[in-house]
Order: C-alpha cells, then structure tokens, then sequence
C-alpha cells in the first residue's frame, strides 16, 4: 500500500485516530466480552446447550478469519475510507440484530453478520491512521493502534460483565451508539487514500476457508451427541477435508489469494502460522472453561467472573514489553517455547487446585496469572518472528494471514474443549471433565511452544500483538 507523506485533506491525524480506533475497539471487544455472557444466553434460551451456543463465539471467529485479508485487500483496491465505514455500519448493524436474537440459530446468523463488518473494519483502520499521519511518526501510530486494539482484551470480561448484571442484550447494545458516533465523524472528517486499483481477492477462497473450518468444527462439537462414528459426523470431516483440498487449490491459482503460498516460504512464517493456531485454541480453551467454571459452578456473576478474569490480560502487556529483553539475550525461539510451558503451567494448576468448592486465590486466580505470563511472552514474540522474514510487500498480507491464523486457533480452541468435556451430570463428573479439559488445553499449550521453539529472529521485535485481532498492518512506502 503506498501511504502519501502528509495527511491527504489536511486531516488531523489524532482525529482520524479517535474514530478509527472506536471501531478497533469495538471489534476487540467482542473477541473477549461474549464470553461471560453465555450462561444468560443459555439461561434466556430455555438452557441451550453449550455445544449449541459455541458457535456464538465460533461464527464470529470463523468468519472473521476468513474474510480478514480479503476485506483487507478490497480497501487497498478501493478505498479504505469506504471500506472501513461500510464496515462499521455492518458491524453496528449486525450488533443490533444480536440484541434482537431470538434464538442460538438466529444469534448466530447475526455474529456472522457482526464479523464481516469486523473483517471490514479492522484492516483499513490502521490504513487510515498511517494515512493521515506523517511519516517520522507513523512507528508510534503503529505501537498505539496495536496497544488500543489490546485493550479490548483487558476491558472485555470486565465490561461484559457489568453489562450483563443490565441482560445479555446489552453486550450488543452498547456497541449501536459508539458505533453510530464513529460513522457520523467518520463521513466527515476521515482522510480517503487513493487505491492501488490492484487485482480482486479470492472471494471464492474466502468462502471455501468459511466452509472448511465450520465443517471442522461441527464435527468436534456434535460428535458426543451424534455419535463420534456416525454418518453425519463422519461426513463433517470428510467435507472438511474436500473444502480444505479446494481451498489450497484456490489459493495456489488465485492471483491474489488468501493465503499466497510464497508466504510458506518466508523464515519463519509457516512456523508461526502454526504456532498462532495451536496457541490459540488453547486460549481460546482456557477463556470459556474459566467462565463457565465461575459462572455455572461456583455460582458467580458476570460481574465477578470478569474481575475474576482481568488479572491474566492486564499483566501480558507488562510481559511483552519485558520479554524483549529476553529475545535479545535468548532469542525468538526459547522465548516462544517458555509461553507456551507458562501457559500449560497455568492450566495445570487449575487442574491440580480448582475444586467444586469456590477458592478464588488458591485456584483460578494464579493459573490466570501464569497463564497471562504464558501470553505475554508467546503472542507478541511469534507475530513478530513470523513478519521479520517478510518483504516489504508482503508484510501486509502475511500480518493478516497470522491474524487469521489466531481466529482460527480460537475457534477450533472452543469447539476442542466442547467435545472434551461432554455434558457432564453432578459436581464429580463436572470436575472430571474440566480436568481432562484443561490436560488437553495444556498438552496443545506445550504442542505450540514446542512448534515456535524452532523460530529464529535477530531482529528487535515488533510492537506486542493485543490478545485478540491484530487487524492487517501495512506496509509503508513514502
């Protein structure tokens, strides 16, 4: 993407960062604020099973993932203005229909909605912000659009649930009149970039990623209740791997694909592609087993579940900053293997500590602390191992495509830990099936550690990733 060296329309560059960053925000959000929600989901739908309401979080993830680099490409062709205000207003949309759901089918329907807009969004901020600042100040830009869209992760638990004391509605509600101030100063007052007028994305590719993944994914959730070798389930994975086939088909004749097969071949970045989706999953894992432990067996609120929560997210900024010591001195690779041991750590304590008995301090509280130390050194050290070996022209693209790479993560991460545990009867069996929950979460922590021990990077690291999307940074060509 070429960015012009002043702003284009004389636009102030911190007000063209307050309304893009409204957007991140929001979209950050909803990565994380969901979560504590789902026991009132289910409870407002005459107990809806948790297989069924995973795909609240999974539809976004899925489709977010899919349609990132993608929407990211059509601002570039475009116009990122208007790619980003269409995404907003189909964001904003599909989060009043979620306030409307009246069911897990038509909830789910309208996340999908949520995250195409989210998909919009996300990449063409940044294009934004990058274009209307000068270019001796576009490296703070960066590091503050990054740090913002990580404070979703932070404020998400909490925020969601002081909301949900009000009714789960309201975790979608809130996010209409932000939105709709955003869009309003945005029409007016957002720089508009001339595009590259380059060639279209694999639409195509994007819907057979959609296809992939959620056939994937409704093997592993339905296979208790269908039955692991029944004919649905089996036709489930034999589905997902015909689209799988398709989709790297695709991707290796589109001429802009969405995942472009030179990035393979870029130091580092297939290791990193697995190392995101692998630590993922078990975060994603480790984010639903603490809420609905919290929620639905110590009987907590939402409100006290997100402050139970906050601790993990709030201490990975404070590790990521000093984990670059550490790649100076180790590099990339022993740090990236010492989060994921962190993180497995974490979840071994609680398998080890958290009881039916409610203890706060002695259980959840220091595998969440452990684990936020596990984040902190893996996510921002393997983004940035996995775009130090990129060309300048593929730094876009292959940023978007590890951000892809963590939606998926976190979706196959949920539907994971939904097959594992079952639906477990009494307080024995439930404890049972947490701990078998949380092995298995540990296990694919270490699995990951051990896929991005093998990452090298001499360089200095880039600016650490927010837990949840990272969007699509750009490239830069004054």
């Amino acid at each position: 993407m070429t960015v012009p060296p002043i702003a284009r329309q004389g636009a102030d560059s911190r007000i063209v960062f307050a309304i893009v960053s409204i957007g991140v925000l929001l979209s950050s959000l909803d990565l994380f604020i969901v979560n504590v929600a789902l026991p009132d989901m289910a409870a407002d739908f005459d107990g809806a099973p948790i297989a069924g309401l995973s795909w609240v979080l999974n539809a976004y993830a899925i489709v977010f993932a899919a349609l990132l680099v993608p929407a990211g490409r059509l601002g570039d062709r475009g116009s990122n203005r208007k790619t980003f205000l269409i995404g907003l207003a189909v964001f904003v949309l599909g989060s009043g229909l979620c306030a409307t759901a009246w069911d897990v089918g038509s909830l789910v329907g309208f996340r999908a909605i949520q995250a195409v807009g989210a998909a919009m969004l996300i990449p063409t901020s940044l294009g934004l912000v990058l274009a209307a600042t000068a270019s001796q100040r576009r490296p703070v830009a960066v590091r503050l659009w990054v740090a913002f869209g990580g404070l979703g992760a932070a404020l998400g638990p909490v925020l969601g649930g002081v909301l949900v004391e009000f009714g789960w509605r309201w975790v979608f509600l809130v996010n209409v009149p932000l939105g709709l101030v955003a869009i309003v100063l945005g029409v007016r007052l957002l720089p508009d970039p001339a595009g590259d007028g380059g060639p279209l994305p694999d639409l195509l590719g994007a819907l057979l990623l959609v296809g992939t993944v959620g056939a994937f994914v409704l093997a592993l959730v339905k296979g208790e209740a269908w039955g692991w070798s029944s004919g649905a389930v089996l036709f489930a994975f034999a589905a997902a791997a015909l689209l799988a086939i398709a989709f790297a088909v695709s991707s290796a004749r589109h001429h802009s694909p969405v995942v472009d097969p030179a990035l393979l071949r870029a130091p580092n970045f297939t290791l990193m592609a697995g190392n995101s989706i692998f630590f993922n999953m078990a975060f994603g894992a480790m984010l639903l087993s603490s809420v609905l432990w919290a929620q639905n067996v110590w009987g907590w609120s939402a409100l006290r579940t997100g402050l139970a929560i906050a601790p993990g997210p709030l201490v990975v900024p404070i590790v990521a900053i000093l984990a670059g010591k550490l790649i100076a001195r180790l590099g990339a690779g022993p740090v990236i293997a010492a989060g994921g041991l962190a993180f497995a750590a974490g979840m071994l304590w609680w398998a080890q500590a958290i009881a039916v008995r409610p203890d706060y301090l002695g259980g959840l509280f220091g595998g969440m602390l452990v684990g936020g130390v596990g984040v902190g050194l893996s996510l921002p050290t393997a983004f940035a191992a996995g775009t130090s070996g990129l060309p300048p022209q593929r730094f876009a693209t292959g940023s978007a495509v590890l951000s892809m790479a963590r939606q998926i993560g976190l979706a196959l991460g949920v539907a994971l830990f939904v097959a594992i545990i079952g639906t477990p009867t009494g307080p024995d069996a439930t404890l049972d099936a947490f701990h078998r929950g949380w092995y298995a979460t540990a296990a694919v922590a270490i699995l990951a550690g051990l896929v991005g021990s093998f990452a090298k990077m001499p360089k200095e690291p880039a600016p650490p990733a927010p837990m949840g999307d990272l969007g699509e940074h750009r490239a830069v060509r004054t």
